[in-house]
């Protein structure tokens, strides 16, 4: 069966304190769906229960930051109350500084993440 969108959200998030890449996606990740409210979900897909909701909605997350390999994918997911889930780490987001602010460098590293979130439905 092919997957329907049911919904998109943006979010951003920010590690300003020890340049931790999974912070920032968690935050970026709760910041999009809190943005959001999937009430009525399971009632207009006619899902009676979790394990439906679990097997027909799919939740795809795609998070940027500078180093994506320094991502927990597992942990960021975990910021996800129900759904399947997926993502896929990908180069973007920003790091303050930058190697063009050498005048800075002694500045603690910031890193910003920015998140997209589509939610999937199975027909």
């Amino acid at each position: 069966m092919p997957w329907k969108r049911y919904l998109l959200e943006i979010g951003t998030g920010v590690d300003l304190h020890g340049e931790d890449y999974t912070k920032a996606a968690k935050r970026a990740v709760k910041d999009a769906i809190s943005g959001c409210s999937m009430i009525g979900l399971r009632s207009c897909c006619g899902l009676k229960n979790r394990e439906e909701v679990n097997e027909k909605v799919l939740v795809d997350v795609t998070v940027a930051v500078p180093e994506p390999d320094k991502v927990d994918s597992k942990a960021v997911l975990e910021e996800l109350p129900e759904g399947a889930r997926r993502i896929k780490v990908v180069q973007g987001g920003m790091r303050f500084p930058t190697p063009l602010n050498t005048d800075l460098a002694d500045i603690h590293g910031v890193v910003v993440a920015a998140a997209i979130i589509v939610v999937l439905v199975k027909d």
